[in-house]
Formats: C-alpha cells, structure tokens, sequence
C-alpha cells in the first residue's frame, strides 16, 4: 500500500518576515524528513511537499499557524515513493510569475465553480468555454473534452495569448482550469479585466475534479511538477515520463522508441547529425551577424599591441627590430610613431636609437580611429567541438596588423566562440577567398597544423597570374588561359612557390584527417565569379 503522502497547496495572504520563516520552515521540514518546495513570497504561499502521514500533518498544522493561513487548504494523493529529491524553501515575488500589475488574488478573484455543478453543466450540455491556462507540454498528458488551449509555453505568456482569442469568447461563460487553480486566480481576473463579460475558475482545478469527478468529461491524464510526472483521474501515477532536454511529456509509445534515450534525446526533440550541424551553424551565424552589426572596429577606440622582443632579436636597434616583425608600417611610419611617444617600454616612451633586449615587451599605442571597412558575409560551413570551418570574404584581413585589429577574421570569430582558443591552420591574404578551418583548442591544434605544415594535409588554391602560362608546372595545373594574358592556375599546395605574380587567390578545398576521430575530411568553398571560363 502507498506509503507517502503527497500534498499541494496555495493560499494569497499577505506574508511578512519572509526570511525568518523560510528558516524556521526549512529546518521543521528536515526535522520530519520532508521533500519537496514551498515557495513563500509577499502575496501569499505555495506548497508541493511529499513524506509521511504524520510529517504532512504536522508541516500543514504549522502552516496554518501563519497569520493568514488559517484556512490554508490541501490537495492529497499517494505513492510509493518520494517524488522529491530534496526539500528547498525558496523565496520569490510571486506564487505564480505573472507580472501584470493590478492583478491581487488576496484582494479579488473571479467567481468559482466547484467540480460537481462543472460536472452538470458539462453533463446537461449547457454552452461553456473550458479553457486550458497550462502551458502546451502540460496539456500533452490530458485535458477536458473540447477545451481550448491558451497556447502558451510559459505561463508569463498569457496576456499576450488572450489577445489571440476570439472576440465572440467575451460573450460566452468561460472556465477558467489548470492543474491545481493556483494559475487560474490571475488569469480569470486578468481574462474580466480584459472585457470576458462571465469568467469562472474551477475550484482546485483539474486534482480536485479527479477527486470528486474522476475522468467524466475528461481525457487522458494531468501533468504534476514531480518525478510522477503525471497522475490518472484516480490521482494515482501514470505510465507518462517527461524527457530531461525538451520537457516534452512522452508516451509509452514514446519511451520504447529508439529515438528516446534518457537524458539526451527523445522522439520530439531527435535530431540527425545533419539537423544538429543545421542548427548549430544557424545559431552561430546569427551571433556571427549581432558580432559584424556594426563592424566591430567602426567605433574608434584607443588600441595598445604588445610586441615581445625574441632571443635573436637582443640588441638591435629599436628600428631595426621593429622593421623586422610582421607588423605592416614602414620604418619611417615606425620613427614617427617612436618620436610622438606611441611607443612604450616599462611606462617610459622609446625613442629611436633604443636598443632592445630579449624579453621585453614594447607596447604600440595607436591613437583613436575607427579600422578601414571590410566584408564580413562569412560564411560557416562547419562546426564541431573540434574545428570551425568558414569560407572568407575580401577584403578581410585575417589577423591583426596595421590599421586591422577589430575587423579581421580571428577577432569576429573570437567574440562568436567565446570560450574557445581559435586558431587557424594557415593563412590568408586579405584580399584572399576561400575556405579556412579553425581549432577549437590547443590540443586540436597540435593535431591539425602540422597536417598542412607538413603537407599531409591538401589543400587545392586558384590563383588567377599576371602571365599567359602554357604548361603546367610542378606546383600547378594551368586550367584556362584568358584573352587578357592573364591565367587561372590550380595550385596543389604552396601558393609562395608558382612564381607568378598573382591577381587574385581563392582557398577552393581543404583535405584532411579530423584531429579527434581520425576520419577524412574535404571541405569546399564555391569558387568566386574571376574563375569563371566563358
């Protein structure tokens, strides 16, 4: 025979001392090795606990020793085990989240009807409106014959539901139900607020018709926010499970498909791994389009580059070493900056003649200016826990340098994927198209560079050279010569070394091994309108 007793339970009042009760309440619980939630708040009080015959006694006759819970009322129902996990005490705004000013159950509430004359209207066939205030999922496990759903997936949502109903509604007796009523003390106030000329509330709600009812008039089961999930109308636990990831309620024939596994996945919310990439693509295109709007490094802003000073560089002339990195500015533009005071070393400004020791770290202020335009229409191609594989634009520099910092590729990505280490496996020009990948972490790029620094990894360019080449050559394939003396090679793998000057490069495909699965890998990029042959 059931062992615990279940109890829910709510009451407006006016509550005050909030804190010292929700002290005192936790610990008298625990004392009576109670589990479940109590959620106290300045409008009143709301209970879900589950535990012994006298456990539950014993909280409800402390209850109702609160100022304003005199009358405070219960619903029961029993099962064989704990639906609760743990006993919490929490204290919120409201019983129920509504945030509609006005709306005060301790101070009014709509008309009630009781399960019984419910019952005889719905027996007599008397014209009434039975509408669901629960949200969708809720509904799934069973509601009244022809009730209406307020179609809501967050009770919070109400207000803007109502505006979707009917207008002929306002005219016609309307109930108002939910699992236990709590739901229905705003929102039938709020529904004769809104013009609903004969708005009830059923008593109890949906528990207590189940108890004085049962299932006339009623189909299938109601949800409960416990491990029972469910309860039929002779209030006992119901085959119905809830999936942990969606929160859609799951048949039987739900639980014994192959697309239901615990914790992860179930019929309602499976995907197959080209709905996931789908979806994961989707979401960080989108963050990619709130990072570019506006351009990142539209806004001027003042910017300080660190430039650290390696082993072979000690001893050189500031300007000679700073000439010597990659940084894009002449040496002239580099004097200038030194004498102006843009260049710093420990807070004191360094000066031409500087001589530079291995292990500092020079700092280069830019004064503040917005970064030149760039196209970000990046596309994503894929994404995993491992890589990001994008297809580039131009003009978009790739990393930092010159008048670049915020609009490059690395930058825009970074601020995409948070809380990854972004690197690429090799470079492009600006002015360069074509598909790039990414690693994720660290541990991925000591897999994934040395594929294509070694060239076990291939990767295929098009690069479209200032000369009409005729042959192909070991690094290349010519595939069109253009009328314009101008020719479109495909190059197998080191663009540095074809020795032609180039007019334009497109990163076309990328071949590799994925540094966790060890799988092959190809990815394309669609080839750009200057390789078209007519």
């Amino acid at each position: 025979m059931p062992a615990i007793v279940n109890i829910s339970s709510y009451q407006f009042a006016d509550l005050t001392e909030l804190p010292e009760l929700r002290v005192e309440l936790r610990e008298f619980c625990k004392s009576l090795n109670l589990k479940g939630t109590i959620l106290l708040t300045p409008e009143g009080i709301n209970v879900f606990i589950a535990g012994s015959r006298e456990g539950i006694d014993a909280l409800m006759s402390r209850l109702r020793e609160i100022p304003g819970l005199k009358d405070l009322p219960a619903k029961e129902s029993l099962s064989e085990t704990q639906p609760f996990n743990r006993m919490l005490v929490k204290l919120k705004r409201e019983i129920i989240a509504f945030s509609v000013e006005g709306i005060e159950p301790a101070k009014y509430t709509s008309k009630r009807i009781s399960a019984d004359d419910l019952k005889k209207w719905l027996d007599s066939g008397q014209p009434v409106t039975l509408l669901d205030t629960r949200n969708n999922f809720e509904i799934d496990a069973g509601t009244f014959e022809n009730a209406v759903a307020i179609d809501v997936d967050d009770f919070r949502d109400f207000p803007a539901a109502v505006d979707r109903l009917p207008d002929e509604m306002k005219q016609q007796p309307v109930v108002t139900f939910c699992t236990g009523g709590i739901r229905c003390e705003k929102a039938a106030p709020f529904l004769e607020r809104e013009g609903f000329s004969d708005v009830y509330q059923l008593d109890g709600g949906i528990l207590k018709y189940f108890e004085v009812c049962g299932s006339d008039h009623y189909d299938g089961d109601c949800f409960v926010f416990d491990q029972r999930v469910s309860v039929d109308p002779k209030l006992e636990e119901s085959a119905w499970q809830q999936c942990f990831v969606c929160q859609s309620i799951l048949s039987v024939e739900d639980q014994a498909s192959p697309e239901y596994v615990v914790g992860e996945f179930c019929p309602h919310c499976f995907q197959t791994e080209a709905e996931q990439l789908e979806q994961r693509i989707t979401r960080s295109q989108e963050v990619l389009s709130e990072v570019t709007t506006p351009l990142p490094g539209s806004v001027p802003y003042d910017h300080e580059r660190p430039i650290k000073v390696s082993e072979k560089f000690d001893g050189m002339e500031v300007l000679d070493f700073l000439s010597s990195t990659r940084i894009p500015l002449s040496r002239d533009q580099w004097r200038e900056d030194c004498e102006s005071g843009q260049l710093v070393c420990c807070d004191e400004v360094v000066k031409p003649g500087h001589t530079v020791r291995t292990g500092q770290r020079l700092i280069h202020k830019t004064p503040a200016e917005a970064e030149p335009n760039v196209n970000v229409e990046i596309e994503i191609i894929y994404e995993d826990d491992a890589i990001v594989v994008v297809n580039k634009p131009s003009p978009l520099p790739m990393q930092p340098g010159g008048k670049f910092n915020r609009n490059t590729l690395s930058y825009i990505l970074s601020k995409v994927y948070r809380s990854y280490f972004l690197r690429p496996a090799f470079q492009l020009d600006a002015d360069a198209t074509g598909v790039v990948v990414f690693s994720k972490t660290r541990k991925v790029i000591r897999s994934l560079n040395p594929q294509f620094e070694s060239d076990t990894a291939n990767r295929t360019v098009l690069a479209r050279v200032q000369r009409s080449v005729a042959n192909d050559g070991e690094q290349f394939r010519v595939v069109h010569q253009f009328n314009d003396d101008t020719t479109l090679l495909e190059i197998r793998q080191n663009v540095e070394e074809i020795g032609y000057p180039t007019i334009s490069l497109h990163s076309s495909s990328i071949e590799f091994l994925h540094p966790e699965t060890n799988k092959p890998c190809r990815f394309e990029a669609e080839a750009p309108e200057w390789t078209q042959i007519d």
